[in-house]
């Protein structure tokens, strides 16, 4: 009994020394500086509900001072790293290794403080050591260093299965692949691409069993972003650090070492175009006794964008206007389609009037029949003289088909496809004036395809 009241005097004497002497000393520095009589301070320290009210303050204060060091500092917690890249520690120049993961997670277990610590660590890595090991299939450790000794830790997964395969290399031509094409200016054109090297050094594994065995390397393009070229003129760009990537037959990209792994590559970029006329194209037939006397477009011309080669082959723009069973004059908006390969055009819409008058009709006779499409090797000939030429009834106003001759209209049979034999085929007709009806009077004739 006299221990426990000797400990109690003891734990108050600290207490008065500690706690309440150095408040009281506080206090009367405070009443001092703002004038503040020391018998004020003495009888309001004095009562009793002040001791009180300071004990239960100090007392909470201690309670969560101490309770939040122990929650921060001592309770112990675990956190996961997720994705740690892994690092293997072998001899890259001699050999390939394959089934090792990419990354893995870390759980780490500690108190709060010490995994706040080694979190921000830089010292910490993954790694595998597959020093000493030769080709094969070997299962490893997968290790974590960090430099908290007071920090438990656990891999997921801790345990790799890998293949080693000795490392070939052999020479590849390099190819070029275009990417984002549609990112260039609609007027502008790719012509050339030029890498800086021809051939690359692909490097890996000589293996059938390796998932990306060397042998299975179809080609090696450079990967040109064209998102990259920031220019809306005509001009040579170079194109710095340009990736290369490994692909196999099948168009799927292979994980293969490619020296160098980046090249410059210059890309000339020019802007051709050509002027060609708007060509109206009545579509369907107008109504019962009505012909097209004329049609006119607020444009006649349009100048076009796009590959050299597209250009050369390109005639006119089509303008297709919807006539089926029109009665009378008639206005229209027409959007302009832009044919394949054609990356701009001057003109996108125009507006076309379309003029009526009454039809009438007429025969055009000794119309020839063209072959179209025929192979080089045959040569046809008609069975009979009607086999060869046609009568073609034209339907237009007068003021047009008046005008017309056997020069004006095209009749021809296409024989694409077809070998020596005789054949009845079908005739079809075509003329240069778009406001007139073109029908062959004879609808099929008899041929005979011989070789030369």
């Amino acid at each position: 009994m006299n221990k426990k009241k000797g400990i109690f005097k003891r734990f108050a004497s600290f207490i008065d020394k500690k706690i309440f002497m150095p408040v009281t000393r506080f206090v009367v520095r405070v009443s001092k500086k703002l004038g503040i009589s020391n018998k004020s301070v003495e009888n309001w320290l004095s009562r009793s509900n002040t001791l009180l009210f300071v004990s239960l303050a100090l007392a909470i204060g201690i309670f969560i001072i101490i309770d939040q060091q122990i929650v921060v500092f001592s309770n112990k917690t675990a956190e996961v790293l997720k994705d740690q890249k892994v690092e293997a520690i072998y001899n890259e120049e001699a050999y390939v290794v394959e089934g090792l993961p990419e990354d893995v997670d870390i759980t780490l277990m500690g108190s709060r403080s010490d995994l706040f610590i080694a979190k921000q660590s830089t010292a910490s890595k993954v790694t595998v050591d597959l020093t000493g090991l030769r080709p094969g299939t070997h299962r490893v450790n997968i290790e974590y260093t960090q430099p908290m000794g007071s920090i438990s830790y656990s891999v997921n997964p801790a345990v790799a299965t890998v293949n080693i395969y000795p490392k070939v290399s052999e020479t590849k031509p390099l190819s070029t692949d275009l990417l984002n094409q549609d990112s260039l200016d609609s007027k502008l054109v790719v012509d050339k691409v030029t890498p800086e090297v021809s051939s690359v050094v692909i490097k890996g594994a000589d293996d059938d069993k390796a998932i990306n065995n060397l042998n299975n390397v179809a080609t090696v393009k450079a990967l040109v972003n064209l998102k990259n070229i920031n220019t809306d003129e005509a001009g040579t760009v170079t194109l710095k650090d340009v990736p290369l990537k490994a692909y196999n037959d099948n168009g799927k990209p292979m994980d293969i070492e490619i020296v160098p792994a980046k090249i410059d590559v210059k890309v000339k970029i020019s802007s051709p175009s050509k002027e060609v006329p708007i060509k109206a194209i009545p579509d369907g037939e107008v109504g019962f006794g009505k012909a097209i006397s004329n049609i006119t477009t607020s444009e006649s011309n349009v100048t076009v964008y796009g590959p050299q080669s597209v250009l050369d082959d390109l005639d006119y723009i089509p303008a297709k206007i919807d006539v089926d069973g029109l009665t009378e004059d008639r206005e229209y908006k027409i959007n302009l389609e832009k044919p394949r390969g054609v990356k701009s055009m001057s003109v996108n819409n125009i507006t076309a009037n379309v003029t009526l008058g009454n039809s009438s009709d007429r025969n055009i006779d000794n119309v020839n029949i063209d072959v179209r499409n025929l192979d080089d090797r045959y040569s046809v000939q008609g069975l009979s003289e009607s086999d060869i030429m046609v009568t073609v009834n034209v339907k237009g106003v007068d003021s047009v088909i008046n005008n017309l001759t056997s020069e004006d209209i095209t009749a021809y049979i296409n024989l694409k496809g077809y070998g020596p034999g005789e054949y009845e085929v079908p005739v079809r007709v075509e003329g240069t004036d778009v406001r007139v009806q073109y029908v062959s009077m004879t609808k099929r004739v008899k041929i005979r395809v011989v070789e030369r």
